[in-house]
C-alpha cells in the first residue's frame, strides 16, 4: 500500500480487516447492498463499518469475514462479549433513570420563587406529558443503544394534527445521509432519510428506493402566512420576519429505472412517485410552516475538528475482541481433547470387522475394554496445560478490553471484590469509566437540548393549547447517577450539613435525589418536611402550654414555683444549631 492509500478518517480503526476492501465492490458477498447505483460512493465506508459493528454485535463477525473471503472464519467462537460490553456501556451511559428538565422549574414552589419560575414549572410539567405519551425512555434507549455500538445514531420528530402533538421516531443511521455544506456547521440544511424497499412478487411491486427528503429553502409567495411577499413570522421569533421554511418531500424510485451516476442527491423526480399524506396531501415540497430540520442526529463521541460522525465504543478494542475470539476458539478445541484424549496404543490386538476384514477404530468410552499384548502400552496426550493457558489468557485479554474501552474491570463486574482494598480504591478503579461517561453524556448534551427546543416550537407552529407565542425555554435530558452511591454516607453528610446551618433544605433534599433516594419531587417533599416540622412545633407547644398549666395548678396547691420543662419561655426545644429538625432528626445522629 503506498501513501496515496494509506487513508485516515473516522473508520481507520477497521482497515486492518480485509472484508473492508469489499465494500463497493460489484460482485461482492459481504456488502451487496452497497453496490447499488443510488450509494453515495463517498458513504460507502461509514455503511461498511455499520454492519461490521453490527456484526459484532450479533455474533456474525465471523460469518461476515467468511462472506469476505476468509472460508476459516466460520469456525470462529464468539460468545457474546462485544454486546455485553456494548450493553455494559449503555447502562452506565443511562443510568436508573431520565427526565426532563427545564432551567428555573426548581424555583417555582420557593417561598420567593424567581421571575419565570412558574412558566419553567409549567413547560416542564407539559414536555414530561409529552415525554409520557411518546415513550421516551423507550425512544432513548433505542436510539442509544445504537449510538453506542455504531457511534451515531437518529431522531426524527414531526407534528401529528391527529394526536395534536410530535411524534418521535428512531432511524437506523445507515438511512441517514445529510447533505453538508462549506457554510453548514452541525446542522445540515439538507436531510435525506433514503432506504430500499424489496420486491413483492405477491403484491407485484418491483424493488424500490425509499427517500424522504427535509430541505430549508425560501418561503414561498403564496404559502399560509405569507400574503405574497415571501415572508412570515413564526410564532417563536416575533417580530421578526422569515424567509425561510423547511420543506418535506417523501418519493419512492423502482431501481430497475436508475442508471449509474443517479445516486441518492441526483435521483430523477422525473421518475418518482411521491406518497400522499392520510388527508390526501401529496408529498411534494410540502411546506412544514417550521424555519428548522426536525431532524436530530446523535454522536456517541464527540467528533473530531471537521468530523461529524461519532465512534463505536468497540471501535478501540475490535482487534482484541478478535484475539478473544480466536482465543475461545482454541480453548474449545483444546478442551475436546482434554475431555476425550487423543490415546496411543501398542502391541493392542484390535478387533476386525468382519464386513471388512480391517481392523475397528478404537473410541475413547466410558466402559471400553482393550487387550494388551505382553509389551502392550497405553499413552495418553494430557493437553490440560495448553487449555489452562488459553484460559489465562482469555482473562488477560478481558482485562486489556475492560481497560482500553474504560468500561474497567469493576464496571464490567470482573473485578474480586477481595482485591478491593476500601471504597476509595474502587472509586479510583471506576475512574476511567466515570470520565467515559462524563464524555458520553457530554457529547450528548446540546442534542437533547436541541431536540426539546425543537418539541416546544413544533407545539407552538400546530397552535396547541397553552403552547404560546415566545422563544424556548431551555430545557435538557436529566441523567441519574451512572455507579452506585453510599447513601448512608450521603445521609449522614446530609443530617449533619443541614443541622449546622451551612446548607438550606432545599439543596439537602436535592443531595437526598442525587444519592437515589425514592424522591419523585423535590419541591413536594421539602413542602411536606416543612408541614410535619410545623406540625410536631404545634405539638411541642401543645404539650408544653399542657405542663405549664399543670405545674401552675401544684403551685397554687403547694404554694412553690415550678419551672416548665419546655422553658422559661415556653418554646419549644431546638434541635442541633438552633434549628427544628426539619428532616425529623434531633441531631446529626438521628432522632
Amino acid at each position: 500500500m503506498g501513501l496515496r492509500q494509506f487513508v485516515i478518517d473516522a473508520w481507520s480503526w477497521l482497515s486492518y480487516k480485509p472484508v473492508m476492501a469489499e465494500a463497493g465492490r460489484p460482485g461482492s458477498r459481504a456488502f451487496p447492498e452497497l453496490a447499488r447505483t443510488w450509494v453515495p460512493p463517498h458513504e460507502l465506508r461509514r455503511l461498511a463499518a455499520y454492519k461490521v459493528l453490527a456484526s459484532y454485535d450479533n455474533n456474525q463477525a465471523g460469518q461476515l469475514s467468511a462472506a469476505g473471503g476468509d472460508v476459516g472464519a466460520l469456525e470462529r467462537r464468539e460468545l457474546g462479549d462485544a454486546a455485553n460490553l456494548v450493553d455494559t456501556a449503555l447502562g452506565y451511559l443511562l443510568g436508573s433513570e431520565q427526565k426532563v428538565a427545564v432551567e428555573g422549574a426548581e424555583h417555582a414552589d420557593d417561598e420567593t420563587p424567581t421571575p419565570g419560575a412558574a412558566e419553567a414549572a409549567a413547560v416542564q410539567e407539559r414536555l414530561r406529558a409529552w415525554a409520557d405519551k411518546e415513550l421516551l425512555t423507550f425512544r432513548v434507549q433505542q436510539a442509544e443503544r445504537a449510538a453506542v455500538l455504531l457511534g451515531d445514531s437518529v431522531m426524527v420528530l414531526a407534528w401529528n394534527p391527529q394526536k395534536r402533538r410530535p411524534t418521535l421516531r428512531v432511524y437506523d443511521p445507515g438511512f441517514f445521509f445529510p447533505q453538508w455544506d462549506d457554510e453548514d456547521d452541525d446542522f445540515p440544511s439538507r436531510v435525506h432519510l433514503a432506504w430500499e424497499l424489496p420486491a413483492d412478487d405477491e403484491a407485484g411491486l418491483k424493488a424500490r428506493v425509499r427517500r424522504v427528503t427535509y430541505e430549508l429553502g425560501p418561503v414561498s409567495g403564496d404559502g399560509e402566512e405569507g400574503d405574497g411577499t415571501g415572508v412570515r413570522q413564526y410564532p417563536w421569533e416575533p417580530g421578526r420576519a422569515s424567509n425561510v421554511t423547511c420543506y418535506l418531500t417523501d418519493a419512492e424510485w423502482l431501481l430497475d429505472d436508475l442508471k449509474n451516476g443517479e445516486t441518492l442527491d441526483r435521483l430523477p423526480l422525473g421518475k418518482a412517485s411521491f406518497r400522499v399524506r392520510a388527508d390526501g396531501t401529496e408529498l411534494n415540497r410540502l411546506d412544514l410552516m417550521i424555519d428548522f430540520v426536525p431532524v436530530v442526529h446523535l454522536a456517541n463521541t464527540i467528533p473530531d475538528g471537521g468530523e461529524h460522525w461519532g465512534r463505536s465504543v468497540l471501535a478501540r478494542v475490535l482487534q482484541a475482541l478478535d484475539e478473544l475470539a480466536a482465543t475461545d476458539s482454541d480453548s474449545s478445541a483444546a478442551s475436546a481433547t482434554t475431555g476425550t484424549p487423543i490415546i496411543g496404543l501398542a502391541g493392542a490386538r484390535l478387533p476386525v470387522d468382519r464386513s471388512t476384514g480391517k481392523p475397528e477404530k478404537l473410541t475413547v468410552q466410558a466402559g471400553a475394554v482393550w487387550q494388551l499384548g505382553e509389551t502392550g502400552r497405553m499413552d495418553a496426550l494430557d493437553t490440560s496445560p495448553q487449555l489452562a493457558e488459553l484460559r489465562s489468557r482469555v482473562e488477560h485479554l478481558l482485562d486489556r478490553i475492560a481497560a482500553n474501552s474504560r468500561v474497567t474491570a469493576a464496571g464490567l463486574g470482573t473485578l474480586d471484590a477481595s482485591e478491593v482494598p476500601s471504597g476509595y480504591a474502587l472509586k479510583l478503579a471506576l475512574g476511567p469509566l466515570d470520565a467515559l461517561v462524563g464524555m458520553m453524556r457530554l457529547a450528548r448534551e446540546h442534542k437533547y437540548r436541541l431536540m426539546f427546543k425543537m418539541v416546544q416550537r413544533l407545539y407552538q407552529a400546530g397552535r396547541a393549547e397553552g403552547w404560546t407565542g415566545g422563544d424556548s425555554l431551555p430545557a435538557r435530558l436529566s441523567w441519574a447517577p451512572h455507579t452506585p452511591t453510599d447513601r448512608a454516607a450521603v445521609l449522614e453528610e446530609v443530617v449533619q450539613a443541614y443541622g449546622a446551618g451551612v446548607i438550606s433544605l432545599e439543596t439537602a433534599v436535592a443531595m437526598l435525589v442525587d444519592a437515589g433516594y425514592p424522591i419523585k419531587d423535590a419541591a413536594e417533599e421539602v413542602a411536606r418536611i416543612l408541614a410535619k416540622a410545623q406540625e410536631e412545633a404545634a405539638v411541642r407547644m401543645a404539650e408544653a402550654a399542657a405542663r405549664r398549666g399543670d405545674a401552675d395548678e401544684e403551685s397554687k396547691d403547694e404554694e412553690q414555683p415550678v419551672k416548665s420543662e419546655a422553658g422559661g419561655d415556653g418554646e419549644p426545644s431546638k434541635g442541633s444549631g438552633g434549628r427544628p429538625g426539619a428532616f425529623g432528626f434531633a441531631s446529626a445522629s438521628g432522632r
